[in-house]
């Protein structure tokens, strides 16, 4: 896999493929919510306002699952960061187009996302000075393996969607290579199928991080009640 090529420069800042490609993307999301959403009916919901909402039902089953009552909550950060994460894999089957998602930039970047957020929404929930104190339970000595674990799980997670898609790409290209054209169709399949599954992966593991900040106050107390 060949490292981002960059495009242009502005000024000193290098602009990447990687970087072209997210604008890219993130201009597609844009449009497309607003032409989505430009006539939207309760009486007479078309067909793409039917598949839309049939989406967003689903994120929010998911988060229910995990969360319950929470999901009016998450569901804006939660929703967007699998959609987008799950574009951005399957942009790899574009010809002459590289998934932002196999440049460990991009991995980093939605990684420290996910860390700011997992704080943020603890914070939120329990408010600063309970969110800070279960990382001294059950002992403040182990305080810096708390921390530690915070950090590596950051790391991990970025490696992980970098290293899946990074060589899902490279096994699409070495069977083509191999094989010419005469198995587009099931490499085809096999990239959408493992995009979409490292998209779910990804966000599931998201969404597992942030319950846990957001429950903390079960790792003080396990007989508290559940947050309402």
């Amino acid at each position: 896999m060949e490292a981002a090529s960059v495009v242009f420069s502005l000024g000193g800042l290098r602009i990447t493929s990687t970087v072209v490609t997210t604008w890219g993307l993130l201009l597609t999301f844009g449009l497309s919510c607003w032409l989505a959403t430009r006539r939207l009916s309760v009486d007479h919901p078309g067909l793409v306002q039917t598949a839309l909402e049939g989406v967003v039902q689903s994120i929010e089953a998911a988060i229910e699952g995990v969360l319950p009552g929470r999901s009016g909550l998450l569901l804006p950060f939660i929703g967007t960061l699998w959609l987008f994460v799950a574009v951005a894999n399957l942009t790899g089957i574009v010809p002459g187009l590289h998934a932002p998602t196999s440049d460990l930039s991009t991995t980093a970047a939605l990684a420290c996302l996910v860390f700011v957020s997992v704080h943020w929404f603890g914070i939120r929930s329990e408010g600063l000075k309970n969110y800070l104190r279960h990382y001294l339970v059950p002992s403040p000595i182990l305080l810096p393996f708390h921390l530690l674990g915070e950090f590596s799980r950051t790391i991990a997670l970025a490696m992980r969607l970098f290293g899946n898609i990074m060589s899902l790409e490279m096994a699409a290209l070495l069977v083509l290579l191999v094989a010419g054209l005469l198995v587009p169709v099931p490499v085809l399949m096999l990239h959408i199928v493992e995009a979409l599954v490292q998209a779910y992966i990804f966000g599931t593991l998201a969404l597992i991080y942030i319950a846990g900040g957001m429950q903390s106050h079960a790792v003080e107390n396990p007989e508290a009640p559940p947050i309402e």
